[in-house]
């Protein structure tokens, strides 16, 4: 016996009709009917006087009827208590973001988003590292670069540009570079976390949307973009690195954009989450809230 054709039988008993349940239900007239027989073979009763006029209940129909509706009413509380947590915005997301936008937005953004809902608790990890969500038991990571992972779902937020820069005073102590080709000549600080070779810098052919790859050298490289950024400062050398990185150097001359136009890495950033029909509302509250606090960045991209 299966428990949806018990809570079949009671809405067709309840409104005398197999039409009238199959309207209200979304089913086709035939379907009801066979499932409520299926019933009756599965019981073996009969629940249903059947006439070309009216249906009416048997004794054995009487006698489900009070069970069949208390099964009615449990479906549809199971059904509101799951959607009552799925619809409110509380209770706990782990969220794993990577260090740049962790440190530029998203640690304010996700803070400032839990203080807005009193019960919702989130723990941020920042990590340059592709986490597996499911079997560490994340719900969202903000990913720079691409989805490999068909079973997990990417929200496309922003993209983030690339280029290449220098301090004023190794500018003043070694040239600047008039063409991609050149920095061949310049000591070139290397990003070792990313997915291209880290000597690896691509640039567009002059005149067209053609890309190709400029390989450089240099006597220091690290994963950490932060220490990046400050042996730019210091005028060690020149650095390949996102745009968001470096905009408030970029802004007070502290570093110069030495090939503007020219680079050709431009990287998506991406919300991503494990698959699921229904994502539950903080999750998507917090993506909306995220992906509106880089927009109003965009100019750091």
């Amino acid at each position: 016996m299966r428990s949806d054709d018990v809570i079949l039988f009671a809405e067709v008993a309840e409104l005398g009709s197999f039409k009238l349940a199959a309207d209200k239900l979304g089913l086709a007239n035939s379907v009801v009917s066979k499932r409520i027989q299926r019933l009756e073979m599965d019981l073996k009763v009969q629940l249903l006087h059947r006439t070309t006029r009216k249906l009416s209940l048997t004794e054995a129909g009487i006698a489900l009827l009070p069970t069949a509706k208390q099964m009615v009413q449990l479906n549809q509380d199971v059904t509101d208590s799951v959607t009552q947590l799925s619809s409110e915005i509380k209770g706990h997301l782990r969220v794993s973001v990577p260090t740049i936008s962790g440190d530029l937005l998203l640690a304010e953004a996700i803070a400032e988003f839990a203080s807005q809902h009193n019960g919702l608790r989130i723990d941020v990890k920042l990590s340059n590292r592709f986490v597996d969500l499911i079997d560490e038991g994340f719900d969202l990571a903000i990913r720079t670069g691409y989805l490999e992972d068909s079973s997990l779902i990417a929200r496309h937020i922003i993209d983030s540009q690339w280029l290449v820069c220098a301090a004023p005073v190794y500018i003043t102590r070694r040239g600047k570079p008039n063409s991609p080709d050149a920095l061949i000549n310049h000591n070139c600080l290397h990003y070792t976390y990313q997915t291209t070779g880290e000597g690896d810098w691509e640039f567009f052919v002059p005149g067209t949307e053609s890309k190709r790859i400029v390989k450089v050298s240099g006597n220091f490289s690290t994963n950490n973009a932060a220490a990046l950024r400050k042996a730019a400062l210091a005028g060690h050398g020149i650095v390949y690195v996102p745009k968001c990185l470096v905009y408030h150097d970029l802004q007070q001359g502290t570093l110069i954009d030495l090939l503007p136009h020219q680079v050709a890495k431009k990287l998506g950033i991406y919300a991503i989450y494990p698959y699921t029909r229904h994502p539950p509302e903080k999750l998507r509250a917090l993506i909306e809230h995220i992906r509106s606090r880089y927009l109003a960045m965009a100019h750091y991209f």
